[in-house]
């Protein structure tokens, strides 16, 4: 898929209203005639751009037309009216057959050229040749003819490389020295079946050697590489294989032609050829690691479960194959020749009618793949999502499904889930445990002291209660001494939890019944004769009790001594005595 950026200029306003619309004015004049295209007379030999010209050439010198053939060299004056013109064309014929063209695609099209090649203005790098053991580039150049168009030229330079005398280029090739006489002097296309059949060779010969060569890597990378003889390495290495086996033929074909001597205008045919074969071999390397790396995330999310993770990537891998059939269709169009400038606009076009069309689609698949990816809620997770709380039962392609505690189903698009509030319980390691007390305000000071001490030898010695529990006496309300426990409850389990918490708070009520005290009463309490009211036995008992412990200096206030914890912690029986959960001895 193919994202066009689209560059905005600034109009900076600093002046007068005038001064304003004048440079407006200017500005606009200049685009207009900056975004004009020019447009030049057609050629008749097709000389408007460098691509034409190498074209033009190959195929009148394969027609042997060489008369023809001259008319793309940058000849003097007097070279162009003399036969000599012909045998320069046949001599860089020659010279081309033993040296390199660059294949079409990589030609510039344009009559400006290519801007960027660390050459001139009016010239292009099209090749290289070998001339008496000196190489050298192939060069092209712009002229201007009398119609003020540019005519792109072998150039005046390279020329003077060319040797006139055809047998000092002539060499005898190795196609011409094992091939039988009939084949060289039976010509197809312009050019001996011998330089056909050798080329057919040549690319089975490329293949299978390099078939050979990379079975002969595959066998030994895992001699000398242990972490090659492991599942993922060697899957990415088998990925590898028959991409850069076509590499590898692809490099051994160009460089066995060359060697060979195969006339350019077979190669040439064919440098296409393997610029294609070369993008084909990419684009199948990304697929197949595309596939690889998909199937081992999709085995990992099958093993923890993840049923929607899943969906996600068969879609994005499907998604990615299309990407990369669409992105290598254009490149092999835009290699034959076709202009694929007006498809892309199109494509862009559609591309943003599309996204349009479908925003709300793209927002819940995009939001499914941040559930999928984040992970803030898993499948079975106990959640509240905004102000749903209830347990995740599928996360789909477009909407959240969660069971909430009425059973029934409230759908979530991905998209507003994505961007919402979640508060998940399913990692919770335990429960707090708070609650505020409420005593009486006839409680006396004695009375707290001691509830504070009976109460913290629970806590601390309650086996499911965490390290560190507290419990302070933190103020005053309208109707009672406000107690605050502030502890953690040592389970992952809600209903576990709640066993718990019931035993802390009867546990609670024998204490404060045991100290005198008593629970306030959210309203004023109104005594009758029935309502005893506070014990005062009881009330003495704590009194004393707090008492004793002030004389042995053992009154554990404000905090517990270490020694006194460790001697209170798990001596607490839980659960307790009579309960049909005690264990059975």
């Amino acid at each position: 898929m193919f994202f066009f950026k689209l560059l905005v200029p600034l109009a900076f306003l600093a002046f007068s209203q005038s001064e304003a619309a004048a440079q407006a004015e200017l500005l606009s004049k200049d685009t207009a005639s900056a975004a004009a295209p020019v447009v030049y007379a057609p050629d008749s030999l097709g000389r408007r751009f460098p691509r034409g010209t190498v074209e033009g050439f190959i195929k009148a010198a394969a027609r042997e037309e060489y008369k023809t053939a001259a008319k793309y060299l940058n000849l003097d004056t007097k070279l162009k009216k003399t036969p000599d013109s012909v045998k320069v064309a046949r001599a860089l014929q020659l010279i081309l057959d033993q040296g390199k063209i660059y294949p079409y695609s990589w030609i510039s099209d344009s009559p400006a050229g290519l801007p960027d090649d660390n050459l001139g203005p009016n010239q292009d790098r099209v090749g290289a040749a070998t001339v008496n053991g000196e190489s050298f580039d192939l060069i092209l150049e712009s002229i201007t003819d009398t119609a003020g168009a540019p005519i792109w030229l072998f150039s005046s330079q390279t020329i003077q490389r060319v040797p006139i005398d055809t047998a000092i280029v002539q060499n005898p090739t190795i196609v011409e020295q094992v091939s039988p006489g009939f084949l060289e002097e039976t010509e197809w296309g312009g050019v001996p079946v011998a330089h056909w059949l050798a080329m057919v060779l040549i690319i089975v010969v490329a293949y299978v050697l390099a078939g050979l060569i990379i079975r002969l890597l595959v066998y030994l990378i895992p001699l000398v590489w242990r972490k090659a003889r492991t599942e993922a390495t060697a899957g990415i290495i088998q990925s590898f294989v028959l991409p850069f086996r076509l590499y590898l033929a692809v490099w051994i074909f160009v460089v066995s032609s060359r060697a060979a001597g195969i006339s350019i205008i077979v190669r040439q045919r064919l440098n296409d050829l393997t610029v294609i074969v070369g993008v084909v071999a990419f684009l199948l390397l990304l697929w197949q690691l595309l596939d690889f790396i998909t199937r081992l995330v999709e085995k990992r999310m099958l093993h923890h479960g993840n049923q929607s993770g899943v969906s996600a990537l068969l879609f994005l891998r499907r998604a990615a194959k299309v990407a990369l059939v669409v992105f290598g269709s254009i490149i092999i169009l835009d290699t034959f020749g076709w202009d694929v400038t007006t498809w892309l606009t199109a494509l862009g076009i559609g591309g943003i009618a599309i996204a349009l069309g479908t925003q709300k689609t793209v927002e819940n698949f995009v939001g499914s793949v941040t559930l999928i990816a984040d992970h803030p809620v898993r499948v079975g997770d106990f959640c509240l999502a905004g102000s749903v709380l209830g347990t995740v039962e599928q996360i789909g392609m477009r909407t959240t499904k969660i069971r909430t505690l009425n059973r029934t189903i409230v759908s979530i698009p991905n998209g507003e889930l994505s961007s919402t509030k979640i508060e998940n319980f399913a990692p919770r390691d335990k429960f707090l445990f708070n609650p505020v007390l409420g005593l009486r305000y006839e409680t006396t000071p004695e009375q707290l002291r001691f509830l504070l001490v009976e109460l913290r030898k629970i806590l601390f010695a309650h086996p499911k209660v965490d390290s560190g529990p507290r419990i302070r006496f933190v103020g005053f309300s309208p109707d009672a001494l406000k107690l605050e426990v502030f502890s953690y409850i040592k389970t992952i389990s809600n209903d576990e939890f709640l066993e718990v918490q019931e035993d802390l708070y009867l546990r609670f009520m024998e204490v404060v019944e045991a100290s005198g005290s008593g629970f306030a009463f959210p309203s004023q309490t109104l005594y009758f004769a029935k309502d005893t009211g506070v014990s005062p036995e009881k009330t003495k008992a704590a009194e004393d009790t707090v008492k004793a412990w002030r004389e042995a200096g053992d009154l554990q206030i404000p905090n517990f001594s270490p020694e006194k914890i460790m001697e209170l912690k798990d001596t607490l029986k839980y659960p307790a005595a009579g309960s049909n959960m005690e264990p059975k001895d």
